[in-house]
């Protein structure tokens, strides 16, 4: 049914666009009695639980940041069976983002290139919304995911970083830190070990008792991955999740021309799979103690595509991009393939 809809309707209308309009139906889902009838549709099964973070999870597999960056739609997300939502990206200031449109489907590769800029409504707005969610009886694991904010320099992004963290930081069950978005210039230059340090002891100082998850780019060389892991472990932080969009466009079966005229952003969905499980299994070889969470996440598709990342060392995985070619029974698809 949802592939019919996608192919006669969604595909014709602007990706953003299309997002929003899905956002309601999701928003709509999370509300009772929509809800009700959602979870026993939906509803993991209890073989699925999984401890990660100090905390249990419904369901090993969540979506990542990206798909709910104003903290609207995470209700309607876990009665849809997904066993967290990580909100965001969102920034201190608050951002308009880059000039649309700046979010292409690449339908040849199930594909997106987005170069969206960290568009959010910023820390205050998701912290009131999170105050919120908090009180819910029934919701799901919920991540903050921060950035930079545009407008501040890189050599001040700390401060910015510590601000978005006292805010998000009491309101979220787990914090991860985004030094790997292609969108935001000069973010990715926060990786380097000898920036990256100080920064995220800062922010993990600032997040007081809240787990900590660095963010990474699958565009690391392997040393760099492995001195990143190295530098989560000696800082005492509860994990890395491997990893963010791609620049590379390496591989692609869409036509060289489109992909040309979609220009520059972060490549995600079915292309960045074998990168995804090279860094998932580089990054818990370097950090095998299990209580280390290791979040893989992208090309995420199917269950094979979930176990294939948890066996290569993944605690948890998240998934975004299937969800705009599969639609909002994806979680339950994943979930039922996983329990048989």
């Amino acid at each position: 049914m949802y592939p019919l809809l996608f192919r006669a309707v969604l595909s014709r209308m602007d990706p953003e666009s299309a997002h929003h309009s899905a956002m309601l139906v999701i928003r709509l889902a999370g509300v009772p009695p929509f809800s009700w009838i959602a979870r026993g549709l939906t509803a993991p099964a209890p073989q699925l639980r999984t401890r990660a973070l100090g905390l249990e999870f419904a369901s090993p597999f969540g979506i990542a940041a990206g798909f709910d960056k104003n903290v609207i739609g995470a209700a309607g997300l876990g009665a849809l069976g997904f066993g967290h939502v990580e909100i965001g990206t969102v920034t201190a200031i608050p951002q308009d983002g880059n000039p649309r449109p700046r979010l292409f489907r690449l339908v040849a590769d199930h594909a997106l290139i987005n170069r969206m800029g960290f568009n959010n409504e910023g820390a205050d707005a998701a912290s009131r919304r999170l105050r919120k969610l908090r009180i819910r009886k029934r919701r799901p694991v919920i991540g903050a995911n921060i950035g930079k904010s545009r407008v501040v320099d890189v050599a001040d992004a700390t401060a910015d970083y510590v601000r978005s963290a006292t805010l998000l930081a009491p309101l979220a069950d787990y914090l991860a830190v985004n030094v790997s978005s292609p969108n935001t210039p000069g973010l990715r230059t926060l990786q380097a070990v000898e920036t990256l340090a100080p920064l995220l002891k800062a922010v993990k100082d600032a997040a007081g008792t809240t787990p900590m998850l660095v963010k990474i780019a699958p565009d690391l060389t392997d040393d760099e991955v492995v001195a990143i892991t190295r530098l989560a472990v000696e800082l005492g932080l509860a994990g890395v999740i491997a990893a963010n969009t791609t620049i590379s466009r390496e591989g692609l079966a869409t036509d060289a021309a489109v992909v040309e005229a979609a220009g520059a952003g972060g490549l995600s969905g079915r292309p960045v799979r074998e990168r995804a499980l090279e860094v998932v299994s580089l990054v818990r070889e370097t950090a095998p103690d299990p209580d280390f969470c290791v979040i893989g996440v992208g090309g995420v598709e199917t269950a094979d595509d979930v176990r294939a990342l948890l066996q290569a060392g993944a605690t948890l995985v998240q998934g975004y991009t299937a969800f705009i070619y599969r639609g909002p029974l994806w979680g339950r698809q994943i979930n039922r393939a996983l329990a048989r």
